[in-house]
């Protein structure tokens, strides 16, 4: 650190603020942040007044990008890309997803499919497509079984990801079961599932509305022309004691309603 240095210092309300290091004295340092409030920080380290990135209109698509890696810059760059509803960000091969609690269907679609169809990772803007594109991609080229983990806190979106990357599989995947009859194709079975699913699986939560309570391996299968011709979907970890014993104002789930 030298005088000078633009830096991020904790604050209760913000979690973090952008300053600016006015004095250095040993381990001990005065900063201006951004609302004009000198703060003394004692016995810095790089955890306590971590360094900012160059400034860049919009952030990065990938924070692998970022100069300083560090927890203020990724909340920062995952702040300016949602302002500009860019709800997607890459951390390498990982894409990150920030609930944008509106719709945005300008960013779904066969439109969109199409978009990411044949293009490797990181060739576009981060997009859950382009997530389930490279998994198919390496399951045709490699002829190997790939698998897409979806993980984050209640309501972050897990569930609609999923149902997300579903539609993506079936679009690239479809016709696997060509028919004149009003029989439905696999890809629509796995897709219409859902509902069942969140029927007996979802439930009100303080924090969500639909909350899954429960954890699904989805196994879509494919033939060797890469249409799908299967699937199986296994639940595990029910909630059970939802079902006698719920905290108001919570619901037991969406089943028994």
């Amino acid at each position: 650190l030298t005088v000078g240095s633009e830096v991020w210092v904790e604050e209760e309300d913000s979690a973090w603020l952008k300053a600016t290091v006015m004095k250095i004295d040993g381990t001990t340092v005065t900063v201006e942040d951004e609302n004009g409030k000198e703060r003394t920080v004692e016995g810095v380290t790089e955890d306590k007044l971590p360094l900012q990135n160059p400034r860049g209109k919009g952030g990065v698509d990938d924070m692998t990008q970022l100069s300083y890696l560090n927890e203020p810059g990724v909340l920062h760059n995952l702040k300016d890309r949602y302002s500009l509803d860019s709800i997607y960000t890459y951390t390498g091969s990982i894409l990150i997803a920030v609930n944008p609690f509106y719709p945005v269907p300008h960013l779904y679609g066969e439109h969109m499919m199409y978009s990411y169809r044949d293009r490797l990772l990181g060739e576009l803007s981060p997009h859950v497509y382009a997530i389930a594109e490279e998994a198919f991609r390496q399951m045709s080229q490699y002829n190997q079984s790939q698998s897409v983990l979806i993980s984050g806190e209640s309501g972050a979106g897990k569930t609609e990801t999923s149902k997300l990357i579903m539609n993506y599989l079936a679009f690239v995947g479809g016709h696997s079961k060509e028919t004149k009859t009003s029989e439905k194709t696999v890809e629509q079975q796995v897709l219409e599932s859902n509902p069942i699913l969140e029927a007996f699986g979802n439930a009100k939560t303080v924090r969500n509305n639909n909350s899954s309570r429960f954890g699904k391996y989805m196994e879509i299968q494919f033939d060797s022309k890469l249409r799908i011709s299967g699937a199986a979907i296994r639940t595990y970890l029910l909630e059970r004691s939802r079902v006698v014993f719920i905290n108001d104002p919570e619901r037991t789930f969406h089943s028994f309603y």
